[in-house]
């Protein structure tokens, strides 16, 4: 873990010393403190490796809950659940090819079935809309995804 985190701040360094990033870097973050890295949003937020408290990571989505929710939420969620399972993606590729072992890989699974559970509510709904036309284009827009 240490190798990654060590890794990924390496890559940071390069990034905010390329040209291209130092001429986009203008804004600051909502804190005003530093510009952001968009970099950053593809490696997970370090922790203290002293601590003995373990992480905790929540299960997936149920279909059930996914139906309580509307059509523009389930759509942030799945864009969430995707930037989420990207993260988990490259993290998990930037350990293996430093022969590291990643650390729960459980959570990769928990993404992809809750993305596919919000595929299949979405596509229920599509089916019961009596319109077909807007039926249709409901089913382009789930596939699409």
């Amino acid at each position: 873990m240490y190798l990654s985190r060590t890794f990924g701040r390496t890559l940071f360094a390069a990034a905010a010393r390329s040209r291209t990033y130092a001429s986009s870097a203008g804004t600051a973050t909502a804190a005003g403190d530093k510009p952001r890295n968009p970099l950053e949003e593809f490696f997970e937020v370090d922790r203290d490796m002293e601590s003995d408290k373990p992480i905790v990571y929540g299960r997936g989505w149920k279909a059930s809950e996914l139906r309580l929710k509307s059509w523009d939420d389930l759509h942030k969620l799945w864009y969430v659940l995707l930037k989420e399972k990207n993260m988990l993606m490259t993290q998990r590729q930037m350990l293996n090819s430093q022969n590291l072992r990643f650390p729960n890989p459980e959570r990769i699974p928990k993404v992809r079935k809750s993305m596919c559970r919000i595929k299949q509510v979405l596509t229920e709904r599509a089916i019961d809309e009596p319109d077909p036309r807007r039926s249709a284009e409901m089913k382009r827009m789930i596939n699409a995804l």
